[in-house]
């Protein structure tokens, strides 16, 4: 990465929690200090720690890696910590999941099989059950929708009521449940294990870069160009902003009879793998320089397609250097979305992603914070929702 557009400063390495019995999330914004926390090993124990906490009238809220940006993972109640609860099994036509498991892991036992996730987060380590709970997008979402959606079954124990056992759920089997806890954020229930159907891997991919005019072309690319996994960045220039559709196929063997999309560039052959894998290198890049543990402001907000250029561009023409940080990045993503009532998306949605990072020498948090304020009200004139997950005061 080669960060620029702010005043430089010391990279040291900042802690993610702030004083003992006080957590932070990925956000580094909002801070609590929960009574207690709890790392249950099996579904029975999370069961357990909930009915102790409704007992007590505590809130109980599960975490898995805590990258929500503000504090969406946090509470002054019974902090869930479920990353001892892993385990991946994996069947002929699907894995059932452990939810504190990550994606990476998740991979690397369905890779051997020859299959794959349909859908994967960008940043493979994250946890099944925490993506599921905020809904999961990944760069096949405009084939095969969210995380959520792809769901088959999950295992949940109610937080609501907090007298039951671990119970399971699908669309036909509690479908009340299975729409509540899916993109709900564990308000409704701590999801404890998760079935997700697998598809063939390919064994290598074609990644290539197409180069784009500005926003509406970034957005006709998405929707015309065939490719199995795509999304669209938008990067500053001396000369403005610089717009890219990254389009990727999948073939199979170890000549990749793939022809790359009209008007690609950079184009890469590499494993599978690999390129699931890409963020690694940046993220340690990030952690050497201290960017991975500053405050991350993000605004993220769906949008309907006919009207998303306009925001977009709205925003673009706002947005400076120092009020993106560093390391900070914009990304746009035309996907589909099924039947997730907890997600609330326009039709037709665009994924417009606004990934702060407040570096030194750049604009402060609140600065930030505030235009996220003006991002979610604009996409609301428009017809857009907001992606919980994200940094939006209230």
């Amino acid at each position: 990465m080669s960060p620029s557009g702010c005043d430089g400063g010391d990279p040291r390495w900042a802690a993610t929690a702030g004083k003992a019995g006080r957590m932070r999330d990925f956000g580094g914004i909002v801070e609590r200090s929960p009574v207690r926390v709890v790392r249950p090993g099996s579904a029975r124990e999370v069961a357990r720690a909930v009915r102790e906490a409704a007992a007590q009238g505590l809130d109980v809220v599960p975490r898995g890696l805590g990258h929500s940006t503000y504090g969406q993972s946090l509470t002054a109640g019974v902090s869930l910590d479920l990353r001892e609860l892993t385990g991946v099994e994996v069947r002929a036509r699907d894995a059932v999941v452990a939810a504190g498991t990550t994606w990476r892991e998740l991979l690397a036992a369905t890779l051997p099989h020859g299959l794959t996730p349909p859908v994967l987060t960008d940043h493979l380590d994250l946890t099944v059950g925490g993506t599921i709970s905020a809904g999961g997008v990944g760069g096949t979402s405009h084939l095969h929708g969210t995380q959520a959606d792809k769901v088959r079954a999950l295992a949940v124990v109610s937080n609501v009521t907090g007298d039951g056992e671990p119970v399971r759920c699908s669309r036909d089997v509690r479908p009340e449940l299975f729409d509540a806890v899916r993109a709900g954020l564990g308000r409704h229930g701590v999801i404890t294990e998760a079935t997700i159907p697998l598809v063939p891997a390919p064994e290598r991919v074609l990644s290539c870069t197409i180069p784009c005019r500005d926003v509406e072309d970034v957005l006709r690319v998405q929707r015309d160009v065939r490719a199995d996994h795509i999304s669209a960045q938008v990067k500053t220039s001396l000369h403005g902003w610089v717009y890219e559709v990254k389009a990727v196929l999948y073939g199979d063997g170890p000549d990749l009879a793939v022809a790359p999309p009209p008007g690609a560039v950079d184009v890469e052959e590499l494993p599978y793998l690999d390129f699931c894998d890409r963020m690694r290198p940046d993220v340690a890049e990030l952690i050497v320089l201290g960017e991975w543990a500053r405050p991350h402001p993000w605004g993220m907000v769906f949008l309907p397609a006919a009207r998303a250029a306009s925001v977009i561009e709205a925003t673009l023409a706002e947005l400076t250097p120092s009020g993106l940080g560093l390391s900070g990045v914009v990304l746009v993503k035309a996907l589909r979305v099924g039947h997730v009532p907890m997600l609330d998306v326009p039709d037709d949605p665009v994924l417009f992603s606004v990934l702060r990072t407040a570096s030194p020498g750049c604009a402060s948090v609140a600065e930030m914070l505030a235009a996220n304020r003006v991002l979610l009200d604009r996409a609301r004139a428009a017809g857009g929702t907001r992606y919980a997950v994200d940094s939006v005061p209230a």
